[in-house]
């Protein structure tokens, strides 16, 4: 009886452990946002994206087409 509770909370917790939590987000380094050249705030929250990320282990994107937007009329905003 012992054995069976005992086999039946190994399987149990090996399901556990195996199924959910699928995450579809695509990482950051697949291709460069739109809103990354539209604005400095989109800008910005991609390299913040980026610097979150474990970007040194996925594959390098092209940054051929951005265009690092310019502001000259806000005020700067703190990167922490």
């Amino acid at each position: 009886m012992k054995i069976a509770l005992l086999a039946s909370l190994c399987v149990a917790g090996a399901l556990t452990g195996c199924g959910g939590g699928g995450d579809d987000t695509p990482p950051p380094t697949s291709q460069v946002p739109a809103s990354a050249s539209e604005s400095t705030d989109g800008f910005v929250s991609y390299l913040k994206a980026l610097v979150a990320s474990d970007a040194d282990t996925l594959p390098p994107v092209d940054v051929g087409n951005v265009a690092p937007p310019a502001d000259d009329t806000s005020m700067p905003v703190p990167v922490n």
